[in-house]
């Protein structure tokens, strides 16, 4: 019994250990975020609903409404299936031009890129906490060709997304 509780007391310990590591402030992002914050914190965003096809990029920030996982209806079961209580939903966009995009989300969720019937690994993460208006931020290397961008395991029902060319 002893034994059980330790390794529980060591496996807390541990737990709260990486929380803590996680960093905090807008400062502790691996590239500047000055212009994926700006876009996430415009007071106008194009508000979407899940499901939505978008024919172009949009040129700013968008808010898409979420719903229940199983009422998301996500084109692609999500790499990491979403915890209970959660939110879900996802967008498609036609006409992206070929290069190198920072995903941007303005709270925390599971992000999947899915173009040509594959998922896309971001090629570079960041995020922290403590920042207003921004999370996380990934790079992806998308090709001119439709992609589909979902969202899993959010805690709101809506979340602001920049999907812009890299600098």
């Amino acid at each position: 019994m002893r034994v059980l509780t330790f390794l529980a007391a060591l496996s807390l310990s541990a737990t709260s250990a990486l929380a803590a590591e996680e960093p905090s402030g807008c400062d502790k992002f691996k590239w500047p975020i000055e212009r994926e914050r700006a876009a996430l914190t415009a007071p106008v965003r194009a508000k979407l609903a899940s499901g939505s096809e978008q024919a172009a990029l949009p040129s700013s920030a968008i808010t898409l409404g979420l719903v229940a996982p199983a009422d998301a209806k996500l084109p692609t079961p999500p790499e990491r299936a979403p915890k209970d209580g959660t939110f879900a939903g996802f967008t498609s966009i036609k006409a992206p031009k070929a290069g190198l995009y920072t995903v941007s989300l303005s709270s925390g969720a599971w992000v999947d890129v899915v173009q040509d019937g594959h998922f896309l690994k971001p090629v570079a993460f960041s995020g922290a906490t403590d920042c207003d208006g921004i999370r996380k931020t990934m790079k992806y290397e998308l090709s001119a060709q439709p992609f589909v961008l979902q969202v899993s395991g959010a805690k709101d029902n809506s979340l602001s997304i920049a999907i812009l060319p890299a600098q």
